[in-house]
């Protein structure tokens, strides 16, 4: 059976926040409806696209979100990451199952063994497969390209596992949330557990620069470099509440996370020197961060239901979603160039061009 398009076009209104006055800068437009309904081919969700110019420092940048509704319904997804095989993966969190889209839109959704798993982080290994967390059932395990799933025995009753990241070595590893355990996994079963010394209910990791982990300490309201022979620094944020989520390393080689509760995008050098830039939507609660095409980092927004783009410079520009209250969470660079992201509330992937 055919599926229905929807056509919009919408004049985002990107706002632009300066590092100092923070001042919104004019530029925003009425939304014009001006497309129609269409016919679909089979496994593409239902697509809402919007374009516009924005304003202030985007230079007149036209910016085009297009969304895609994923087949199931309530499947919250959540982690989304660019696959091996030229298309773009993520988690439901819900449902239970692996979804794959292609950059045409198509929606392909693979269900893990387990139920009730709780899908979370994902991360593409240097061996070709997709490395996954089950945060409600303890497992980690990983998908080949063709959607063939594996699954390893829980990890502990106490281990949550939640973000992955590929690191220095080349090997998948995983946060343990609500425990301080961080670990390596490969096909033969988790090989190393390392520590960072304390309880942080550790969620965003990455491969830092200086080849040791970087991993974000939501219920502490710090951050971990964790090196592969063990040594770990802490390096506390100056604001309580502060809840750091995803953490990616921007183009000039420094860490940048978003703070989810101190609605804030943070900096900080491998030697640990930190910024932090605040949103100008307040109460946005930005949760993912990924390095863009475009010498910029591109965050999300969950309550501002925008996508954030910030510059090195720490100049921010926030572009509005279509869809109301979609709750935008993880976000990743696709093979075509786009950002990709997850609507958890909405049920949607969306991308839009840098």
């Amino acid at each position: 059976m055919g599926t229905r398009f929807a056509i919009f076009a919408v004049l985002l209104a990107a706002v632009a926040c300066g590092r100092s006055d923070m001042l919104r800068v004019p530029g925003g437009g009425n939304n014009v409806a001006v497309g129609g309904a269409g016919g679909g081919e089979p496994g593409i969700g239902g697509a809402n696209v919007a374009g516009g110019a924005t304003g202030g420092s985007s230079g007149g940048a036209v910016h085009t979100i297009v969304e895609y509704e994923i087949p199931s319904l309530v499947s919250q997804p959540r982690v989304i990451v660019t696959g091996p095989d030229g298309n773009v993966w993520f988690t439901e969190y819900n449902t239970d199952k692996l979804g794959r889209i292609t950059p045409a839109g198509a929606i392909t959704e693979f269900p893990v063994p387990t139920s009730d798993a709780g899908l979370f982080g994902i991360a593409a290994g240097r061996d070709g497969k997709l490395w996954f967390a089950e945060v409600l059932a303890h497992k980690v395990g990983y998908a080949t390209t063709d959607g063939s799933i594996t699954e390893f025995p829980p990890v502990s009753d106490s281990i949550l596992p939640k973000g992955v990241a590929v690191g220095p070595d080349g090997a998948p590893w995983f946060t343990g949330y609500f425990e301080d355990s961080i670990a390596r996994i490969t096909p033969a079963g988790i090989s190393t557990v390392l520590s960072c010394g304390t309880v942080g209910v550790w969620v965003g990791i990455t491969s830092g620069p200086d080849g040791c982990l970087w991993l974000t300490g939501n219920g502490s309201d710090s951050l971990c470099r964790l090196c592969l022979d063990g040594n770990a620094t802490l390096f506390d944020l100056p604001n309580d509440r502060s809840q750091p989520w995803g953490i990616a390393v921007g183009p000039d080689g420094n860490l940048w996370f978003a703070e989810y509760g101190g609605n804030r995008i943070g900096r900080i050098t491998p030697t640990g020197e930190l910024t932090e830039f605040p949103i100008s939507t307040p109460g946005s609660y930005p949760i993912d961060i990924v390095a863009g095409p475009d010498g910029n980092l591109w965050f999300t927004e969950d309550a501002g239901n925008n996508i954030g783009r910030i510059t090195p410079a720490g100049e921010i520009t926030e572009f509005p979603l279509p869809t109301p209250g979609s709750g935008p969470a993880g976000i990743t660079v696709g093979p075509d160039g786009n950002l990709w992201f997850t609507e958890q509330i909405g049920n949607k992937i969306g991308r839009i061009n840098p």
